[in-house]
């Protein structure tokens, strides 16, 4: 039984470790097939249990290029229906770009097999903790990807009453063992090895099934606010075309006037299609009829502070609120493009309107919404879990608007959805998520949803949302705790390992 995996064909190979890495995106939204990134991991485990390390190279790239090919060759729908490359091009540009993602989990196996998987305990806690690490570096790596983390797919399940503690990466982990564990006790089937991997399942999973009631804040009131969160659906090749701009203002001033009297009134990512400066004639009457109703209106704005000047992708309160956040965190070729030099005019999709905007700094205020303070964030940034829970720790409430247009009637605006929820259930907050065209939702402190829209509608959302009092333990602490547990973990592991071969000598 030390051989298991020793021989697998070339074929064989080919054709597991890409569908195992499949596995992980059936794992998540719209599948929410969980079980299977637990057996994504059981089998990535057997792929890896004893191969060279030059061959977990190949093996780890293959699974990642079926783990990112299959979860986010959605960016194909921004390439070629709305960036207009001929789909040729969108295909190679996107195979490249999956291609490119799979090189981590590539360097991720070699690691695993040249340094962990001899440590004590390597093939186990080592394999989650290394896991972990890497989903971390990709937090970061080239601005970040944080995209299929394995504990997005759990955001029901049992252990989702870890994550108010550890946050995705702690779901991450236990996913990761469980996988390790279910391979281990295959290849054994020794009663005293099986018994111990149960035991190690069984714990983590009943914890996590004990912490879920847990109520780590509580309602500041009794009485909910009133938000409505509009859904323009706007097409995105009107979206910044001048002849447009005068019927999509008529538009959202029609969906939000009934809506004056509600607490908080959304519109999506840039909403108006206009810097924030010069829409002053459309937004200042607006902000008076709202501020006499005792209402907020929350819109994504382009905005620049000066004339010619640099410009931000932002949120702007108006009305019975105040404040103006600009976006941190970029998305590469969509707000701006790197190597710009040489690639502007190269084709239309290195061109697109407004992709050359700045970030923000890091040390902004939140919104005010009334007496509330409002978290915002802009599409991309709600995926960056340590920055939700620096930002919203000390927050009312979180608002996150996008424009899922980009990604047409593809999985990616799902995914993001699921991810809006593993926020609100980290850092205790209720989330309010306003989009272009959907999915636009109300999701409550443990990450559920309350109510969502239809996609590609023009509809108003309208709903309650509770004000939350306290921080859970995620938010105060961020992924610090886990990352060092990880980091702490595979060093220990590698003590005991010299240690042992030391006492030998």
């Amino acid at each position: 039984m030390n051989h298991v995996g020793a021989g697998l064909s070339p074929r064989f190979v080919i054709l597991v470790a890409p569908l195992a890495g499949v596995l992980v995106t059936l794992s998540m939204a719209p599948f929410n097939l969980w079980p299977a990134g637990i057996l994504s991991c059981a089998l990535y485990s057997y792929l890896l249990c004893t191969c060279t390390a030059r061959r977990a190279l190949w093996r780890g790239w293959l699974f990642g290029l079926g783990m990112f090919g299959s979860g986010v060759s959605w960016v194909y729908v921004s390439i070629h229906v709305h960036g207009y490359a001929p789909i040729p091009l969108a295909v190679t540009l996107t195979a490249l770009f999956c291609a490119g993602l799979a090189l981590l989990h590539a360097l991720f196996a070699w690691t695993y097999v040249r340094f962990v998987r001899s440590l004590p305990g390597g093939m186990l806690l080592g394999f989650a903790s290394l896991w972990v690490l890497f989903e971390w570096l990709r937090d970061w790596l080239l601005t970040g990807f944080p995209w299929l983390y394995l504990g997005y797919g759990h955001i029901d399940t049992w252990i989702s009453g870890w994550a108010p503690l550890t946050g995705v990466f702690g779901l991450s982990f236990i996913v990761a063992i469980t996988g390790s564990c279910l391979f281990l006790a295959w290849r054994s089937r020794q009663t005293i090895a099986m018994t111990t991997y149960a035991v190690v399942i069984i714990t983590l999973w009943a914890g996590g099934a004990v912490l879920k009631p847990t109520q780590w804040v509580a309602r500041a009131s009794e009485e909910p606010l009133t938000v409505a969160i509009v859904q323009p659906n706007v097409p995105q090749e009107n979206k910044w075309n001048p002849h447009w701009y005068g019927p999509i203002l008529d538009n959202l001033k029609q969906a939000t006037d009934p809506q004056l009297g509600a607490d908080i009134v959304i519109w999506p990512e840039s909403a108006v299609p206009n810097y924030f400066q010069n829409a002053q004639n459309f937004l200042q009457p607006l902000a008076e009829r709202a501020a006499l109703a005792g209402t907020t209106v929350i819109t994504g704005i382009p905005y620049r502070p000066e004339p010619g000047g640099r410009y931000y992708n932002a949120i702007a309160a108006l009305g019975h609120g105040e404040g103006v956040y600009l976006k941190q965190r970029l998305v590469p070729f969509g707000e701006y493009v790197p190597l710009e030099d040489q690639l502007r005019g190269v084709i239309a999709f290195f061109d697109l309107p407004m992709s050359a905007f700045s970030p923000g700094p890091a040390a902004q205020k939140p919104l005010r919404a009334g007496a509330y303070r409002v978290a915002p964030f802009i599409c991309y940034e709600i995926v960056y879990s340590g920055l939700v829970a620096r930002n919203a720790g000390n927050a009312d409430i979180i608002v996150t608007i996008s424009n899922d247009t980009w990604f047409g009637d593809s999985i990616g605006p799902l995914q993001h959805l699921q991810i809006a929820q593993m926020r609100g259930l980290e850092v205790g907050r209720y989330v309010l998520r306003g989009t272009n065209n959907g999915v636009s939702a109300i999701i409550d402190h443990q990450g559920r949803i309350v109510d969502q829209t239809e996609r590609f509608v023009s509809t108003t959302l309208v709903g309650k949302a509770e004000v939350m009092l306290g921080e859970t333990p995620y938010a105060s602490f961020g992924n610090t705790p886990i990352l060092a547990a990880c980091s702490i973990g595979l060093i220990l592991m590698a003590l005991m390992y010299f240690s042992f071969w030391r006492d030998l000598d």
